[in-house]
């Protein structure tokens, strides 16, 4: 009996790629609902928090949007400040508890269903994730109404966890365009559907923000059920399968996790193995530090001395979104000259940039200056992924971003644990300082991409060498 062909190598792009038969519908759309209703429901839940555990501590804000628009109580101001720094640390610690809830079902979900899609398609794992959505949506929406405890967030993030959540989304958008690109287009088609996550998180901010000023936060969360309604619609009427060789597999087994630790453990192409290792540690740091430093804007804004009001949390919101789009534009006209392991060094500088002048903004002008200097900040981020991609074959696609997913999960527990820890701990001698912390992080990634990329040339010099030396001899 003849042996079973060789999978191609990582290297070569993939059947659909190579050979695409009718086009595909783009999964752009999907990604860009779902992320419009995860923009939307971030900082409205955030401030809804705020403004629920704020009440039950008798502690009240303004609506103006100066320094100064933050409401004093009925005590002195060393009372005041006392009970908004009670409020902060209820509001980081129920952000922590829900994202925890929300990764430790998630992590089991994900690398379940990433796995299986490479067998069954990933049109099924686009379907659920995005119902789980709108589920946690609908459960928001009951406590908003019949003023429920908070503590039901918890459930409706542990039954969106149960099918995936996001970052099954995430994952499962990122193997489809694995599975339609070429590797040499793979960076850039990349970016592109991270663009997407900017345009709708931006979109999602400025009309959340002045949507709940106008209107509270009931309306504006009927529009997050919607987003992830219409995404699980496209994707079962709309959207094409991707896997070109489909076949039945079995869903709750052992071998789907199997799949993902043979990526990191497999012996055969060793060098891969160790630069999927280090390019995963380094995707890890660069995500903890923005889920992180994501988590505390709104905590930040809302308190002395800036003290915005939701229409500036809102253009925050939106300007921290713009980054992808710049960044987008700035990787294509840097892929010009530069290779791609520079312009995620690049891109790490402005993010580095940033964060350092966050850390001490006291004003409005400097925060968006701080939020300004991020342009070019989400380069490295579809870089890390694509050189991810380049480095497993096609049938790995799947178990390789479910992989990812997993470390974003990690990244949004870990981010949660430290930062929402470390902002009421310094709030006494520094309010920025999580954001220096982070800025700090950030040297770490950059060193490895660099060291990589000099590992990498080193290698094809030696390369190089050898055959010259060879045609010399011969």
């Amino acid at each position: 009996m003849a042996a079973p062909p060789e999978p191609p190598p990582a290297s070569e792009p993939p059947p659909a790629a190579k050979a695409p038969g009718r086009r595909l519908a783009a999964v752009e759309p999907l990604l860009f609902l779902a992320t419009v209703s995860l923009g939307l429901q971030g900082p409205l839940a955030t401030q809804y928090l705020w403004d629920r555990l704020g009440a039950d501590l008798g502690y009240s804000r303004g609506n103006s949007s100066s320094a100064d628009g933050c409401t004093e109580g009925p005590g002195a101001n060393g009372s005041t400040d006392t009970l908004q720094r009670e409020v902060e640390t209820l509001v980081s610690h129920w952000n922590l508890y829900i994202n925890l809830g929300g990764f430790f079902v998630g992590l089991f979900s994900v690398t379940l269903f990433g796995p299986w899609s490479d067998s069954v398609g990933r049109r099924p794992v686009l379907i659920l994730p995005a119902v789980g959505m709108a589920m946690q949506a609908a459960i928001y929406l009951l406590v908003m109404y019949l003023r429920l405890h908070v503590g039901f967030f918890l459930l409706g993030r542990i039954l969106s966890g149960l099918t995936g959540d996001y970052n099954l989304i995430l994952a499962s958008c990122f193997a489809y365009v694995a599975d339609t690109s070429a590797a040499r287009a793979r960076t850039f088609r990349v970016a592109v559907l991270e663009a997407c996550l900017g345009v709708a998180g931006m979109l999602a901010s400025i009309g959340g923000g002045q949507w709940r000023k106008a209107q509270g936060y009931i309306n504006p969360f009927w529009l997050v059920f919607a987003a992830s309604l219409a995404a699980a619609l496209y994707a079962v009427f709309c959207l094409q399968e991707s896997v070109k060789q489909r076949k039945p597999a079995k869903l709750f087994t052992l071998s789907h996790y199997m799949a993902v630790y043979r990526l990191y453990t497999t012996p055969e192409r060793q060098g891969s193995r160790q630069k999927l290792a280090l390019y995963s540690l380094a995707f890890f740091l660069i995500v903890t530090v923005h889920f992180g430093t994501k988590d505390i804007y709104v905590l930040y804004e809302l308190g002395s001395p800036l003290c915005w009001a939701s229409d500036l949390i809102g253009y925050g919101s939106a300007a921290s979104y713009l980054a992808y789009l710049s960044s987008l534009a700035g990787l294509r006209v840097l892929q010009l000259c530069l290779e791609d392991t520079w312009v995620a060094e690049l891109g790490l500088i402005s993010n580095i940039s940033g964060l350092v002048v966050m850390s001490i903004a006291t004003t409005t002008p400097l925060m968006f200056t701080g939020y300004g200097m991020l342009f070019l900040s989400m380069a490295a981020t579809p870089v890390i992924r694509a050189k991810l991609s380049k480095l497993v074959n096609e049938t790995e696609q799947g178990a390789l971003f479910a992989s990812v997913a997993c470390v974003e999960g990690l990244c949004s527990l870990v981010a949660s644990g430290v930062f929402n820890s470390l902002y009421p701990a310094t709030l006494h001698f520094m309010r920025g300082f999580p954001f220096l912390f982070g800025a700090l992080i950030l040297l770490i990634p950059a060193a490895i991409i660099g060291l990589i990329e000099v590992w990498d040339s080193h290698l094809a010099y030696r390369h190089f060498s050898r055959s010259s030396m060879s045609l010399t001899n011969s």
